[in-house]
């Protein structure tokens, strides 16, 4: 199953961010060493953690109309007989 939503905001792409790492079963250190990144970048950009360039980001998607969607996978939970 497939998991969409809009993006307004860096708060709601952290939080996906997040749920896509954790479908894969990977660790935010795991994750950072495969990117080559510290593993307290993924996790501010977990938490949405504002910064000038999402900032940015966010108010041009805005003030010209676009709009940013993310989905991901999702494992369906098998239910027992």
């Amino acid at each position: 199953m497939k998991i969409a939503t809009r993006i307004r905001d860096a708060y709601t792409l952290g939080q996906i961010i997040q749920q896509g790492r954790l479908q894969r079963g990977v660790s935010q250190r795991a994750l950072a060493k495969e990117l080559n990144i510290s593993q307290k970048w993924v996790w501010e950009m977990e938490q949405g953690k504002p910064g000038l360039m999402m900032d940015r980001l966010f108010l041009i998607l805005d003030k010209t109309g676009v709009s940013l969607s993310a989905e991901f996978e999702v494992e369906e939970m098998l239910q027992n007989e």
